[in-house]
């Protein structure tokens, strides 16, 4: 028997409580999911208590300026890569105050994409500074469609990593 996934808000609110209980706080470095992960999080009420803040940090130039990625590491790996997307994670916990951050770096589509990078992939990294883990997924689908599996995917494997996240 399949089990449907959970709903987005069903997510947020085990993200909520699994961050709450352990008094971590979250913040989001996001590129193709435009800050829908900060947003589905902040729809919660009380979310301040958890959540930090969120860097979207579209262009390579932001990725450089808000989060501290290496230029070198795109020009060398390119935007949507493992690297940056590790960079990016390990980034947003340097500017916040969060224990625990999330990494989106991707193409979306309907254009970009390029050999070895159909359109709808999507490179994830999650740090708690003493441990990042990523991750590469592609989803199917229109524009929004890879949007919102990306945004459902990192918080989902959030809770997932969360134990090997946080032990020491």
């Amino acid at each position: 028997m399949h089990t449907a996934p959970p709903s987005l808000e069903t997510l947020v609110a085990d993200v909520a409580r699994t961050l709450t209980a352990n008094g971590w706080m979250l913040a989001t470095a996001e590129s193709c999911t435009g800050g829908l992960v900060a947003a589905s999080c902040t729809d919660m009420a009380g979310s301040s208590q958890w959540f930090d803040r969120a860097m979207v940090t579209y262009s390579n130039a932001a990725k450089e300026a808000m989060l501290g990625v290496p230029a070198q590491l795109i020009q060398s790996h390119g935007a949507v890569s493992e690297p940056v997307a590790r960079a990016m994670a390990e980034g947003a916990l340097t500017h916040s105050n969060a224990q625990l951050s999330i990494a989106t770096t991707g193409i979306a589509g309907p254009s970009g994409a390029s050999p070895g990078k159909p359109v709808g992939t999507v490179w994830f990294a999650w740090s708690s500074g003493r441990h990042t883990l990523s991750e590469k997924r592609v989803f199917p689908g229109d524009r929004q469609a890879v949007r919102q599996a990306a945004t459902m995917h990192a918080l989902m494997q959030l809770l997932a990593y969360y134990p090997s996240l946080s032990s020491s």
